[in-house]
């Protein structure tokens, strides 16, 4: 059977729930615990399933990770008003609350330290990444010159983990409000 989410049978509600369960115990088990706990034995024991159910599925750490990172894909994002600076702005309120709300800075700080130092985590990173600043992207298609669109996703996105990884806080209102306005003033002139 497949072992990542995309690939999850949905016409068995059995599979979707067990899929649905395991991830979830592999993302509390990491935020709380660590890298380490996340091991097949561990997850099925919260999840309340065999090791034998997790072992077919996700036979390897890599495997409940990629899933677990996967289930943070399913975190909301901002719906886009077609306003930049509003669909912007609100981007980063919708990160901000992940962060806060999810623990996802917790997530991210693992993350990042294992894809350095395990190589098959790099694209679990790559593929959660992406998948979390495409809604910025899609917002910043309008900016002509693609060095300037990458770097004000980097310098949007920067602000919210900058503050939440070095600072232990979510940046205020009024610190979402400027860093946009930067760089819309940024972009205004560099165009």
């Amino acid at each position: 059977m497949p072992s990542n989410a995309r690939d999850v049978d949905q016409r068995d509600p059995r599979v979707i729930r067990t899929h649905n369960d395991v991830a979830a115990a592999a993302v509390r088990i990491l935020i709380n615990e660590g890298w380490d706990a996340v091991t097949p034995a561990r997850v099925a024991a919260d999840a309340g399933y065999s090791r034998a159910t997790i072992y077919a599925r996700w036979p390897n750490r890599t495997d409940l990770i990629r899933d677990a990172f996967a289930r943070y894909g399913d975190m909301l994002h901002h719906d886009a008003s077609g306003e930049i600076a509003h669909d912007l702005r609100g981007e980063l309120a919708s990160f901000c609350r992940a962060m806060v709300d999810q623990r996802l800075d917790r997530a991210l700080a693992i993350l990042a330290e294992r894809s350095q130092t395990t190589p098959e985590i790099a694209p679990v990173r790559d593929a959660f990444v992406a998948e979390g600043e495409r809604p910025m992207r899609l917002t910043l298609e309008v900016v002509a010159d693609p060095h300037a669109r990458e770097a004000a996703v980097l310098m949007l996105c920067g602000i919210v983990t900058h503050s939440m990884l070095m600072h232990g806080t979510a940046p205020s209102d009024e610190v979402l409000d400027a860093g946009v306005a930067i760089v819309i003033r940024g972009l205004a002139q560099h165009d």
